[in-house]
């Protein structure tokens, strides 16, 4: 059985790649995937605990997590595509353009 302390550091990995990617992305689908990474993190982290400690309502809480970052991801997406469509591009500074 995998011990708690290998999924802390493998969710610990995972979050710090995600804050280098927010950190260094220029690119709005890059920040959309270094957002989930984290998200990500945080849901093996509160996994590894439920499991640790025989409580398994943390499960569904992960659950709840990954539905709500997927409609997160979608809605990231759509806008995404809104700038696309406008003929500027995926850019971040260009997210002003979006307004009425």
């Amino acid at each position: 059985m995998i011990q708690l302390w290998m999924d802390l550091f493998i969710s610990t990995l995972y979050f710090s790649i995600g804050i280098i990617g927010i950190l260094l992305a220029r690119g709005g689908i890059k920040l959309l995937m270094s957002v989930e990474i984290i998200v990500n993190a945080a849901n093996l982290n509160i996994l590894a605990w439920a499991i640790n400690i025989q409580d398994y309502n943390g499960i569904f809480f992960v659950l709840l997590s990954i539905s709500i970052a997927a409609a997160e991801s979608i809605i990231g997406f759509s806008i995404f595509v809104a700038l696309h469509r406008k003929g500027k591009g995926i850019d971040l500074t260009k997210l002003s353009d979006l307004r009425w």
